[in-house]
């Protein structure tokens, strides 16, 4: 905001050293074969589409979602009656980061020692999958299923028929276009809804799973009832959920903040602890077959998941970014890009607001504090 007030020269200045900066990231990440340009510029056309074609005024929206996470002026309860739209201004605000800086599946993975990052969320994804026990022409169901990226990995995986539901109408327009261009159109649909409200009648599905998306529930049992209902009798649902550990301390201050970055970063109305989800599925009728931290599990000297987002310094990682240089830089080019009207006004408050939601995950994670893999079958 600072930026934006201050003189012409500074701002001169300012836009020259990021525009410098932007093309050594360029040249740096060119030479390991990121396509940074590519994918910039689909980042680019997809930030005019957003604010041209769909009226999304970014702007306002961030500042709309911001004041929901305010405690000057709203609460928890005015969060959890708000969840849909904290919801989707969440992910039309944020989809189009995540799939630029992180890909298409949005959620977390360890790594084994040897594993590229994407070959650990793909193993991520196909583990959750094993447990369905489903097999080719079975019908499975994706709860909050993002952009599709493990609906697709997972659909290749069992050959099943797989519906996923989001409540972002942007995340469904995408993943039926990244369905059909990677000719999955007849094993893969979005659909738009509502997961405290699924629009499925009762007993449709061999198999349900949600992968780190049903934390964004103002109320737990309200979404597993749902899954419940829609799943035929016998069979599994399995999912990945964020929970606070028992490390977390509510009276240590630091814990506290952690929940609370990670709650405005990540569109969540509050966070639950492990054993508050396990106690929401029996309560609504389903047999707990396991239920355990697989951050906790035995990486054979490969990288805990939270070590993507902590910072680093050397340029040729994509945790720089993460870093005050990182951040600095990437936050003015983001200014620059808005200054030439290459991205819509209040895109480089988006990025604040994610990377204060990847400070807290990291350091939930480096503190053991919180896990967005409990694993729950």
């Amino acid at each position: 905001d600072n930026l934006l007030k201050s003189d012409k020269q500074t701002q001169v200045t300012i836009g020259i050293t990021a525009g410098v900066s932007l093309a050594a990231i360029i040249a740096v990440n060119q030479v390991i074969g990121t396509n940074p340009i590519g994918r910039t510029s689909d980042l680019i056309k997809k930030f005019l589409f957003q604010e041209n074609k769909r009226q999304i005024v970014v702007d306002k929206m961030i500042d709309e979602y911001n004041n929901l996470h305010d405690d000057q002026k709203t609460d928890l309860t005015n969060r959890n009656e708000s969840y849909k739209i904290l919801v989707n201004a969440y992910y039309e605000l944020a989809t189009l980061f995540y799939e630029w800086g992180w890909g298409q599946s949005f959620h977390f993975a360890y790594q084994l020692k040897g594993e590229t990052f994407q070959q650990a969320i793909a193993r991520h994804e196909y583990y959750l999958a094993g447990r369905l026990g489903v097999k080719q022409g079975d019908k499975v169901l994706d709860v909050g299923c993002g952009i599709g990226g493990p609906m697709r990995n997972i659909a290749r995986f069992t050959r099943a028929n797989i519906t996923g539901v989001t409540l972002n109408e942007y995340q469904v327009i995408r993943g039926n276009e990244l369905n059909k261009l990677n000719n999955l159109t007849e094993l893969a649909l979005s659909v738009q809804a509502d997961f405290m409200q699924l629009p499925f009648e009762n007993n449709s599905f061999d198999g349900v799973y949600a992968i780190e998306a049903t934390c964004h529930a103002p109320k737990r049992e309200t979404v597993y009832s749902e899954i419940y209902r829609v799943l035929k009798p016998g069979q599994i649902f399995a999912c990945y959920e964020w929970c606070l550990t028992p490390k977390y301390e509510a009276n240590n201050e630091f814990h506290r903040l952690i929940k609370k970055k990670i709650e405005e970063g990540d569109g969540l109305p509050d966070m639950a602890k492990e054993e508050e989800c396990v106690n929401a599925l029996k309560s609504v009728g389903f047999e707990v077959i396991e239920a355990r931290d697989m951050a906790l599990d035995e990486t054979f000297n490969g990288q805990p998941w939270w070590l993507h987002l902590y910072p680093s310094y050397n340029p040729f990682s994509f945790r720089f970014q993460l870093s005050p240089i990182g951040m600095f830089v990437t936050r003015n080019i983001l200014w620059v890009l808005e200054l030439i009207r290459l991205a819509p006004s209040g895109t480089y408050k988006v990025q604040g607001m994610l990377q204060q939601g990847g400070w807290g995950c990291a350091q939930g994670g480096y503190t053991g504090a919180f896990t967005p893999m409990y694993l729950m079958v």
